[in-house]
């Protein structure tokens, strides 16, 4: 059975997509371990990608190009710079060469070595193609990037899921009903069946450092989108309006770091009008950042990165003063669980089911996670994910001029809402009553994903997409 870990669903990239930007740049790096395995590294002579279907079609306003580069330039998203990004690009653009994995210099002009076909692969609407000419034959090699950063590299007898095959787990999970059998047979919640998972992966110790890296990612993440004035790049001219709302919220005061920001935040007074406003500046902040290729946590991808740490700010800023690192990991690991059973039974990825394969699932994560650190039992836990995600059912994805900024960002913050509303109402239901279970919300998601016009995912060609252009800006 397919087992997906917490860190597979949260995941440290660069935005502003994780399917346009971090897949890529992953796949880049794969295919140059790939070379090194069969002693191809040291002769490839040229480089070329091809870039098909929703990658081909909103890849420049996703940074697809640029994520390809700096694969192929050896850079890890997940710990380099961000202002070395571009850096390595200005000198590719500006050289015509490339320091393939920062090792060996190789001809590259970006304009014509990344090439850009409509045509959809059969497989999955993002699929990318590298091919090295090595001792004057072509060599390539045809990847996927499938949502959330997941990569696979060739079709599998179950392509109509786009399943990747994991290490398994003492508790094996794909459904809703699984999850609560095991809580019951083990009398465990289930942020404790999902830890004795992980820690059939790593150790204690390994899992609460991985958490804490996420968290603080999160954490700086939305402590610079606060603090960040202007507009975003792309050509839309948007406004920043996450510094605005949080000047509004908090006034000049200045604070050394992230840590020292969020305690002075649990300290102010908050009315119900400004929890509003909280969650949105929080959601805001993170999305923002991510639109100007900033680091985010994929969760379950980077444009819908900013439901889940908005909604664990708000556990922290308004439900719980007294709430510690404990609480942050046990509201991650539902939030990564329930994902992971989106992603077995359905999709994360918009290019396959629009945008409630990704704002639709992280407001279910957030959901989930919230009522259970709230004081919810299993089953309510999952109600509140399948209310959340029930009422994203549908949701297309449409963005203007193929970048992550409209409508996306403020996607995010109607998603913390409605997750919060989701995992309240979730408390007040009795089990015994629900008439549509988890399972079968994530079966009608999968459905209405199939049924959804290709133009409505990820594509640009749809919906606002066409209404507004770069020149109505």
């Amino acid at each position: 059975m397919e087992c997906i870990s917490v860190f597979d669903m949260l995941k440290i990239g660069i935005g502003p997509s994780s399917s346009h930007t971090l897949g890529p740049w992953r796949a880049a790096e794969r295919w140059i371990k790939e070379l090194k395995t069969a002693n191809k590294f040291d002769k490839v002579e040229k480089i070329t990608v091809d870039l098909y279907g929703s990658l081909s079609l909103t890849g420049k306003g996703h940074a697809t190009d640029l994520a390809i580069i700096l694969g192929l330039s050896g850079a890890d998203p997940e710990v380099i710079p961000t202002e070395a990004m571009d850096i390595i690009i200005t000198s590719v653009k500006n050289t015509h060469t490339l320091t393939f994995n920062n090792e060996r210099t190789l001809d590259f002009n970006l304009d014509s070595d990344i090439v850009y076909n409509k045509k959809f692969l059969p497989f999955h609407a993002n699929g990318m193609k590298f091919t090295a000419v090595i001792e004057g034959k072509k060599s390539s090699s045809t990847f996927y990037s499938i949502g959330g950063g997941f990569v696979v590299k060739k079709e599998r007898k179950n392509t109509k899921k786009n399943v990747e095959i994991f290490q398994s787990f003492p508790y094996s999970i794909s459904k809703g009903n699984e999850l609560l059998k095991f809580c019951s047979d083990l009398n465990k919640s289930i942020s404790e069946v999902v830890l004795e998972n992980e820690r059939s992966l790593r150790s204690d110790e390994d899992i609460d450092f991985e958490i804490s890296r996420i968290w603080n990612t999160m954490l700086e993440c939305m402590y610079l989108g606060c603090h960040t004035e202007g507009s975003l790049p792309g050509g839309l001219n948007v406004r920043r309006r996450a510094f605005d709302m949080h000047h509004k919220l908090i006034g000049d005061y200045q604070y050394e770091n992230p840590q020292q920001w969020l305690e002075a935040i649990r300290k102010t007074e908050v009315k119900f009008r400004q929890i509003l406003k909280w969650v949105s500046c929080f959601a805001l902040s993170v999305n923002e950042v991510n639109a100007s290729l900033g680091r985010v946590v994929t969760a379950p991808t980077n444009g819908s990165a900013g439901v889940i740490p908005s909604v664990l700010m708000y556990y922290l800023v308004i439900e719980n003063h007294e709430a510690d690192f404990k609480d942050i990991k046990q509201f991650l690991l539902v939030a990564g669980e329930i994902g992971s059973i989106f992603k077995k039974g359905a999709t994360i990825s918009a290019a396959m089911g629009g945008c409630q394969a990704e704002i639709g699932v992280s407001a279910a994560m957030a959901a989930g996670a919230l009522c259970e650190v709230l004081g919810g039992t299993p089953e309510q836990v999952l109600i509140a994910a399948e209310i959340a995600m029930e009422h994203h059912l549908g949701l297309t994805c449409d963005p203007i001029a193929g970048l992550v900024q409209i409508p996306c960002i403020e996607r995010n913050s109607m998603g913390a809402i409605k997750a919060i509303n989701a995992a309240e109402l979730a408390l007040e239901t009795d089990p015994k009553n629900v008439k549509v279970p988890l399972d079968e919300v994530v079966n009608t998601m999968w459905e209405t994903a199939k049924d959804m016009h290709t133009k409505y995912k990820e594509t640009s060609e749809g919906g606002l997409a066409v209404r507004v252009s770069l020149s109505d800006c």
